[in-house]
Parts: C-alpha cells; structure tokens; sequence
C-alpha cells in the first residue's frame, strides 16, 4: 500500500485521489538534491528528476518549491533523530551512548553521505538569515539534537559513567557545534578518524 502524506501547516493537500507515489520516496529523492545543491540551486526540474515524479505531481502534492523544502527538512531530521537514538541504544550507560552518538556524526560525515552534505547545516548557512520559517526550524532542530545529548550527559552522570562536574548543557552546546562542525568538514572531503575524533571528544567529559 503507498504511504499517504502527511499534511503540514505548509503544503496543505486539497481533497481529490489518492496520491499514486510513495512520499517518503520522493521525499528522500529531494533531501539528496538540496542537500547536494542547497534551496536556491536547486531547480525544479533537478527536484522533479530526483523525487522521480511529473512536475504536476509536485505541485499537486506541495504549494511549492519551498514546501518541498520544509517536508524534505522534517523527513531528514526524523531519519537522523531515528538513527541518533539507535546508536545510542547500542551503550550500556551514559558515557558509552554518547560516544556511539559522536561515533555514529562521524560516520554519516563520511563517504558519499558525507560529500553529500547535510540539510540543517546547509539551511543554517543558506537560509536562517533571510527565512524565518527555516530559522526557526534550524534553530529547533538544534536545539532538539543539543537537549539529546545533554540528557544522555546526565543520565551517565546517574549512573557514575560521567563525572558530576561536567556542566551538562554547556558540554552539550559545544558538542553540537563540533558535531555540526564535522559535517561540514565532511562536505570538503577532509579525512575523518572515527576513533581518534570521538576520543578527543570525549575528553570533555573527563
């Protein structure tokens, strides 16, 4: 059975049949082209070729270019928040989940995923200061992947993984901004070492 779409405050979906396509499908088509080419390069021909789909179907499915943008965003940030949580659960306690998290940014900053580019990175460059849509869900975005990581701070720090003095949310901020830091490092194609970048990462936790 194909997946319906999720109606979003930005791409209202009129009444009319079922859509005949797969939305996280083509949704996943356009992550790799905006994350590739960024919003503006991004034409409508190259979005419709990479979500596989007729130019009407896009329109029929979204307003416009931009609310494919916002619904590629979300899908994307779901995908990674889904992928984030996993390698977490792979630690027997705090300390260990947060380094299976740095490992796993590390990771996905590499090879062709890597080259490839992120969406909430490349929306924060291109377009938190002139769209207040997208900076808005940057910034949540962030925010969101920064509170993940200072829980699990916190949590290590319950069960004696983590020393108390380490300043949960401070840690966290940096953290962030190294893990974003990572992706686009990962954009130019610089080498990464998986072990040796989480262990130095790591030390702030000493």
């Amino acid at each position: 059975m194909q997946k319906s779409a999720r109606q979003s405050q930005s791409s209202p979906q009129p009444p009319g049949r079922p859509r005949e396509f797969d939305m996280e499908t083509a949704l996943d088509g356009a992550i790799r082209v905006f994350c590739e080419r960024g919003y503006h390069a991004t034409s409508i021909g190259e979005l419709t070729a990479a979500m596989r789909l007729a130019t009407g179907s896009v329109y029929k499915a979204f307003r416009d270019k931009h609310a494919v943008f916002l619904a590629a965003f979300e899908r994307y940030a779901t995908v990674r928040g889904e992928q984030t949580r996993a390698a977490a659960a792979r630690g027997a306690n705090g300390r260990e989940k947060l380094r299976n998290v740095l490992l796993s940014y590390v990771e996905h900053s590499q090879g062709s995923e890597g080259r490839r580019g992120c969406i909430v990175v490349g929306s924060a460059v291109e377009l938190s200061a002139v769209d207040p849509v997208m900076r808005a869900r940057v910034t949540a975005q962030l925010k969101t992947n920064e509170n993940f990581i200072a829980g699990l701070i916190r949590e290590g720090q319950a069960d004696g993984s983590i020393p108390d003095h380490v300043e949960a949310d401070d840690t966290a901020r940096l953290m962030i901004c190294m893990t974003q830091g990572l992706r686009v490092v990962g954009k130019v194609r610089l080498p990464l070492d998986c072990e040796r970048l989480a262990g130095v990462a790591m030390k702030l936790l000493a």
